[in-house]
């Protein structure tokens, strides 16, 4: 675990988390940070919380010592999130400091008394509600329910300009001695913004409109510095990851990138057969594709790739009268991350009878996906050279589909938010 200074009178304790699922179900191949911070005032806070999987408490004494932080000193325990991620330490710190306040919103009351058994000692928060820490330092919550919990809120700290707001704005991928966006060069930039929209695609897709709502909540507030729950800290152009967002809840409801998603299954190489030539058709006409096989490649990738892509290539044989099996299990998972209005193309092979598309209409209807689906092209037994031509004609009408819906988007997006306060304080501001 790492202890640096955010900014006059806020410090970070950050730990990497590697080789997990994270929510026991998302690969996180180059891992997650996990962040919480000191606040200190006349009286000092914690907002969120380090996991307790970092061995607290021993490791948050050693932490505290380096910020001349006496445990005893802590009053109060923000709680933005009850996911135990964010929580699951409390109980580890009460060893340490048994007498505090813990500072949440009201759904989480609740939640306190089924994770861990706590019913006293809560001072329940809302929209407009503060905590004045002393010193000048004065706390604003704001609620954002379903960023992406119910009970989810965000912590403002009026004097530095710095806001907490747990889940939203984070990404994933590890941190090491730089984790501020101002101490990262653009290559690392950009490996963040990788990890964020693969956060966003797995984590918080299917809330994206109360996250453009918590986005709107924001927006006033005199923001100079973003400090989530998970990934690095922005403080330089604390507005980037809000336009990123911005951009990212857009994905929902399309249109997206100029891309494709290519996802197939392949019983004995038939389907697989007229892959390639989708592939090569679609990138002769300047489309960035994204290819994954099922099963094989994590849930994850897949959502990460189509929530970016307008377009989407499904692959598959019938598989006794109905879908491939894996594949039926990544597109009812699509459904559920709200995956809307793609441009999308099926082809595959059939033995003794066909029955996919059936299922696969089914599927469609049932999550209201508003999928717009070119003719499928079906082969009985592996595809006849007119079958591979007619799979390229397809995927050129495709991308042309693609290409002008794109064309298309520039007025849906809405204008990210005016911040003239970003940028690092000073000490004398």
């Amino acid at each position: 675990m790492n202890v640096t200074t955010v900014t006059d009178g806020i410090f970070r304790l950050s730990a990497n988390m590697e080789d997990i699922l994270f929510e026991g179900l998302w690969p996180v191949p180059n891992g997650v940070a996990m962040n919480s911070y000191i606040i200190k005032g006349e009286r000092t806070a914690i907002v969120d919380g380090v996991c307790g999987w970092d061995g607290v408490p021993e490791t948050l004494f050693a932490q505290l010592e380096k910020i001349d932080v006496d445990p005893d000193s802590i009053d109060y325990i923000i709680i933005n999130h009850m996911e135990p991620d964010h929580s699951g330490w409390i109980e580890d710190f009460r060893k340490i400091r048994p007498n505090f306040t813990i500072v949440t919103g009201r759904k989480s009351v609740p939640l306190l008394e089924a994770f861990f058994n706590i019913t006293d000692d809560i001072m329940v928060v809302g929209d407009g509600d503060t905590l004045d820490l002393g010193d000048g330092r004065v706390l604003a919550f704001a609620e954002i329910p379903n960023v992406h919990w119910p009970e989810t809120i965000a912590t403002f700290d009026t004097k530095s300009g710095t806001l907490m707001p747990c889940d939203a704005f984070g990404s994933f991928g590890s941190v090491g001695e730089a984790m501020y966006d101002d101490e990262l060069i653009p290559e690392q930039i950009d490996f963040y913004e990788r990890e964020a929209i693969r956060y966003y695609s797995n984590i918080v897709a299917a809330f994206s409109v109360p996250a453009a709502k918590a986005i709107e909540k924001a927006s006033p507030l005199p923001i100079r510095i973003i400090a989530p729950g998970h990934g690095i800290v922005w403080r330089k152009d604390p507005m980037k990851i809000v336009k990123d967002y911005i951009r990212y809840a857009s994905y929902q409801k399309g249109p997206c990138e100029t891309e494709v998603t290519v996802i197939w299954g392949s019983m004995y190489d038939m389907t697989r057969m007229g892959v390639r030539p989708a592939i090569e058709a679609l990138e002769a006409e300047g489309i960035i594709v994204h290819e994954h096989k099922v099963p094989g490649d994590s849930w994850g990738d897949i959502i990460t790739s189509v929530w970016s892509s307008t377009g989407v290539v499904l692959a598959m044989p019938t598989y006794e009268y109905k879908m491939f099996p894996p594949m039926y299990a990544i597109l009812d998972e699509l459904g559920k991350k709200t995956v809307r209005n793609r441009k999308a193309f099926r082809f595959g092979s059939y033995g003794w009878s066909g029955g996919a598309q059936k299922e696969l209409d089914e599927v469609m209807a049932r999550h209201k996906t508003g999928w717009e689906f070119l003719e499928p092209v079906e082969f009985k037994g592996k595809p006849s050279d007119a079958d591979i031509d007619l799979i390229k004609a397809r995927c050129r009408e495709l991308a042309d589909q693609v290409k002008e819906a794109v064309a298309s988007k520039s007025d849906s997006i809405p204008p990210a938010p005016e911040n003239r306060h970003h940028g690092r304080p000073s000490v004398t501001e």
